[in-house]
């Protein structure tokens, strides 16, 4: 306890230097770049403690320079510091100081779940090995139990069961076979040279492969007895929310974009909820009616490198993606387990992760990202459409990578990307769209990461330059575009990142314009989500376990703030069936006003309400 004190005390003291001593960080890039060295595989780094903590001296040294001489006021950069400190601490034996770092980074927690649950494992780790090897695994267990005990079930659920799932997935082959496909190939490439964030990773291991997995049964079990014993089923607040549009009602046609992965049109145009290019021929190969676009008969594709294409879906034969029902359940499973939802899938994923050979997890990875692209477009444009017979979506496919190793980011392609941006935005003027949704981002860290990833770039400070040059062609091309393009609103998502998007520089959730709309997840009792990012979030809509299509008809349940975002989208839609011809402002208004306030932390979120807006609307 006096030690815990005196660590506190000293903490304060630095923090009261005056600021005017310390450099003022603005965003996320500013903050210095570091390389570290290692001259060994990860495969035998990983076994290595010598190693280890030679670089675990390295990167301390950084960070507590970094702490001394800048001001930081990001709440996400400071506990992602603390926790990287924390698991130094951790690699030196130095347990009270990992709690203390843990009681920092819940100090600046403003997710109430995050609170309870933040490091929850390794406190009952640090506080066990506190005690001594004398019955180590009774003392663990009872750390367990009785962190669990003092918890609200009600607010944890979720968090706890993300444990649960995150502990029964886990295993020594799986978490070196995907650094191995991640970062043993940049790697090879640098000699060994790496980044502060790579140099973390492999640090981060060191808790896992030694306390945690082979002690995982313990906190399977725990957890499971704790999740049994309480059983709540939260409230579903979205039913009484929705307002679906009746068909034979006079409303208008209202023209939406799903701008995504690709929609499945055949699943909507029975329905006649496609937008239809009525002066071009469907499948005959040209350009009929002179817009540069071929067979746009319901809109229009890029592939990966931003050539045109005429599938509105990204196609998926030749792909080594073996049963698509087994693809589906996976997929599935993932998304279950990543949004900590028991399900029959996440179940199965569980099972068949843990079981994964070092060789098999790249391939796996890949193939679930490959299919999650393809599905993604489509269930997005089901949540659109939805209880809207007037709904008519112009699909826009763009082609997401899929690969562990992305491909070298080259101003070339930044340019070609660029013009693909503006050429689309052209095209929803040109038809009508009045509002569009945009399921995706990227940042410029991203880049930078890519170009790391592929030992481009040069020096570290050059790394950072090229990757801002990059950034700044899509990003200035991306902003004038929506800007000029005042009749249509651009509707985002904010992210599943847990960070705020504008530090972060996240495009295009973090642009702040009057025609966009960024939208953060909640679940379905309206609580913020874990994983949701925030910042800049205008709104929030459901991301939990929401229905809709995949390819070819099936319905599916995923989550995220990609599912949150199409549902404001698919409230525009309504409104505009009903009001054609409300303004973006007025649009974006009815959607704002007609949500609820609720606090977050020390932040406020307001969640959609389309029952409210609709009555807004019909008062005006």
């Amino acid at each position: 306890m006096k030690r815990t004190l005196v660590f506190l005390a000293v903490v304060g003291l630095m923090a009261s230097v005056a600021l005017a001593d310390k450099i003022k960080i603005e965003k996320l890039d500013d903050l210095p770049r570091y390389t570290y060295k290692i001259d060994q595989k990860i495969v035998d780094f990983l076994k290595d403690d010598a190693a280890i903590k030679m670089l675990a001296s390295e990167v301390k040294r950084d960070i507590l320079s970094d702490l001394e001489k800048y001001e930081i006021s990001d709440k996400s950069t400071l506990q992602g510091m603390y926790a990287n400190l924390g698991t130094i601490a951790m690699i030196e034996g130095d347990w009270q100081r990992y709690l203390e770092l843990v009681n920092l980074r819940i100090e600046l927690e403003d997710k109430e779940a995050a609170r309870h649950t933040t490091a929850m494992i390794g406190r009952a780790i640090a506080k066990t090995q506190l005690k001594g090897q004398e019955n180590y695994d009774k003392n663990l267990d009872a750390e367990v139990r009785a962190m669990l005990a003092n918890m609200p079930y009600d607010v944890v659920e979720a968090n706890v069961k993300g444990q649960k799932g995150g502990a029964e997935m886990a295993s020594e082959a799986v978490m070196i076979g995907g650094l191995e496909a991640s970062l043993q190939p940049t790697l090879d490439k640098s000699n060994g040279e790496m980044s502060q964030d790579n140099a973390t990773s492999l640090l981060s291991p060191f808790f896992a492969l030694r306390y945690y997995i082979p002690k995982k049964e313990i906190f399977i079990a725990a957890l499971t007895d704790y999740i049994n014993a309480n059983q709540v089923v939260k409230e579903d607040i979205w039913a009484e929310r929705n307002v679906d549009l009746e068909p034979g009602e006079k409303y208008k046609p209202a023209v939406l974009a799903v701008w995504d992965s690709g929609v499945d049109w055949n699943i909507f145009a029975p329905k006649k909820q496609m937008w239809t290019n009525t002066k071009e021929k469907p499948d005959n190969g040209i350009d009929d009616d002179k817009n540069g676009f071929v067979d746009d008969v319901h809109g229009i594709a890029w592939d990966l490198h931003s050539n045109k294409e005429t599938s509105l879906l990204y196609p998926i034969e030749g792909a080594k993606l073996g049963d698509e029902a087994q693809m589906r359940r996976w997929m599935k499973g993932m998304g279950d387990v990543g949004s900590a939802i028991e399900s029959d899938e996440a179940t199965e994923v569980k099972k068949h992760i843990a079981s994964l050979k070092q060789e098999d997890v790249q391939p796996f990875i890949e193939m679930i990202g490959l299919y999650g692209n393809y599905c993604h477009g489509t269930h997005v444009a089901g949540i659109a459409a939805a209880g809207n017979p007037f709904a008519r979506i112009v699909g826009a496919r763009i082609t997401f990578d899929y690969h562990l190793i992305p491909e070298l980011p080259t101003i070339e392609q930044a340019t070609k990307d660029a013009n693909a941006l503006v050429e689309t935005i052209d095209y929803f003027k040109k038809n009508g769209v009045r509002a569009v949704n945009m399921s995706w981002g990227g940042s410029l860290r991203s880049i930078e990461d890519a170009l790391e990833a592929n030992n481009a770039g040069g020096t570290p400070e050059e790394r950072k330059a090229l990757a801002r040059t990059i950034y700044t062609i899509g990003d200035t091309a991306f902003k004038s575009a929506i800007e000029n393009a005042p009749g249509i609103l651009f509707i985002t998502s904010a992210g599943n990142s847990n960070l705020d998007n504008a530090f972060a520089e996240f495009y295009p959730s973090s642009y702040d314009l009057p025609n966009i709309i960024s939208i953060g997840a909640v679940d379905q009792a309206g609580e913020e989500t874990s994983f949701t990012s925030f910042g800049k979030v205008d709104i929030y809509g459901n991301g939990f376990e929401v229905l809709s299509y995949v390819p070819g008809g099936t319905e599916m349940k995923l989550n995220g703030t990609s599912m949150s975002s199409p549902q404001v989208l698919n409230l525009a839609g309504k409104l505009l069936a009903m009001k054609p011809d409300l303004t973006t402002k007025q649009l974006r208004d009815l959607i704002i006003n007609g949500a609820e306030e609720r606090k977050a932390g020390d932040r406020t979120v307001k969640l959609m309400n389309p029952k409210k807006s609709i009555e807004l609307l019909q008062k005006s």
